[in-house]
């Protein structure tokens, strides 16, 4: 049962890396035509939901992994683990909001009217996936 999980666990880890990507995604949306700034914001906010279910997964196989798992985690280790998921989860929520304006302010012809929330929460879950990243490979630093 631990390999499944294990497995699950990296899909689930696979999902979030594409907030990797994001802030240099939105760093080129402004220089594209107004058609393909809405077929690209458009596809960021449906691969935005998809992470989220793979940030679903990424709770339910760590939680396994770490109650069952019996790998000796440091309460250190899971408290900060736990925080960096917290915090990509509620980024990743906030990022919801201002991708559907930006979609609607580019099909009235308004152009992306969130561009900053947009870039710094991009930079945000760039960093905290980052990080989790780091210390899921690097478990025994803390």
């Amino acid at each position: 049962m631990y390999g499944i999980m294990m497995f699950l666990h990296i899909v689930g880890a696979l999902a979030l890396g594409f907030y990797l990507v994001l802030p240099i995604v939105f760093s080129k949306v402004p220089k594209l035509t107004p058609a393909a700034q809405e077929g690209t914001v458009s596809a960021i906010k449906t691969l935005n939901t998809y992470a989220q279910i793979g940030l679903v997964i990424q709770l339910l196989t760590g939680g396994y992994l770490i109650t069952g798992g019996g790998g000796g985690y440091t309460r250190t280790w899971i408290i900060v683990v736990i925080v960096l998921f917290l915090a990509i989860g509620a980024f990743s929520g906030m990022l919801g909001k201002p991708l559907r304006q930006a979609i609607e302010g580019i099909r009235n012809n308004k152009g992306i009217q969130d561009a900053g929330k947009l870039r710094t929460f991009s930079t945000l879950l760039c960093l905290c996936v980052l990080l989790i990243s780091f210390f899921m490979v690097y478990r025994n630093i803390i």
